[in-house]
């Protein structure tokens, strides 16, 4: 038995988000800056470049940011 999925309201600023919007957001003491690839419920996968992804220790140049750590660019 599935259950229908409940929507939610969503914040103006969740709202207000677009793909390829620049952000920034602060991991392991360094400021980065990215792209928004993809748009989730609680958070955002940001492009980042390879050299920040090296210095953050992320696994690749996709990362996944809450909507509460960023602020656009």
């Amino acid at each position: 038995m599935a259950f229908p999925r409940k929507e939610k309201d969503v914040s103006d600023f969740v709202a207000a988000r677009k793909i390829d919007e620049k952000i920034s957001f602060v991991r392991n003491d360094h400021e980065v800056n990215g792209t928004i690839f993809k748009i989730l419920e609680n958070s955002v996968i940001v492009e980042i470049s390879s050299k920040d992804a090296e210095l953050i220790g992320a696994a690749s140049n996709l990362t996944v940011v809450a909507h509460k750590n960023y602020s656009i660019v």
